[in-house]
């Protein structure tokens, strides 16, 4: 959800040799946890996403669908193009951000261009990515409020336990002058438990279950107010990878 995996795959520089695809469902906790305050948010979100490398860089996108009770409510997707024609593992980072929604809010577009530092263990089981983008945001409804800004985005995954569990994420902060104190922050951590790593389940069956922490401020818009409190929002997931 909503990078909900910029995640290890987008850490696996072009050394990787196949395109990773999978698609996500996670059922949301803000109701729960806040009530009426999140009367607005969806119920469920269905994620696909994908990373391919090549020998000039790599391509990531995943596209959100979030349902309410009767109808797709939004949807928002990201898509990003690194690239890397020398060794040094400094790649260049184009990308853009944006959607549909039908509540009042909708989603504003953004365009990113930096630079990326990506790592691995030699075994892969370790990935870390550290980006440092110029970001413009495009507001829809607003074109006045259009504006630059910047963007820090730091992208973690951790395979353990022989691979059974998968602890992996991404951290974005960014400057937007019209929320309190001017820094947005969101954050997806994602922890996953790969079922057919275990005894007795066939490795053709890329089941995993876990869950996704969105932890944000000055992000989330609330059924009424603005954009400008933390929060912390669960949910429950299950995921087939390709």
């Amino acid at each position: 959800m909503k990078r909900s995996f910029l995640l290890a795959a987008a850490a696996f520089i072009a050394t990787v040799a196949y395109a990773q695809l999978n698609v996500q469902l996670h059922y949301d906790l803000g109701h729960n946890l806040y009530g009426e305050q999140l009367s607005n948010r969806q119920y469920v979100t269905a994620t696909v996403e994908n990373f391919t490398p090549d020998k000039w860089g790599s391509t990531y996108f995943f596209i959100d669908a979030d349902f309410g009770e009767r109808f797709i409510k939004s949807a928002y997707g990201e898509i990003s193009r690194e690239l890397r024609f020398w060794k040094a593992p400094i790649a260049i980072h184009l990308e853009y951000n944006g959607g549909l929604q039908r509540a009042p809010y909708g989603y504003d577009d953004a365009y990113l261009l930096g630079a990326a530092w990506n790592w691995h263990s030699k075994d892969f089981t370790k990935t870390f990515s550290l980006q440092l983008m110029y970001k413009f945001l495009s507001h829809k409804e607003n074109h006045d409020d259009c504006h630059h800004s910047a963007q820090l985005t730091a992208v973690w995954g951790l395979h353990f336990a022989k691979g059974l569990c998968t602890f992996s994420g991404y951290l974005d902060v960014w400057y937007d002058k019209a929320v309190n104190g001017r820094v947005v922050l969101s954050s997806e951590p994602q922890f996953w438990v790969n079922l057919w790593r275990l005894p007795r389940i066939s490795d053709q069956a890329k089941w995993s279950v876990g869950t996704e922490w969105e932890i944000s401020n000055n992000l989330v818009w609330p059924a009424e107010g603005k954009n400008n409190r933390f929060y912390v929002i669960p949910t429950v997931a299950m995921k087939w990878t390709f």
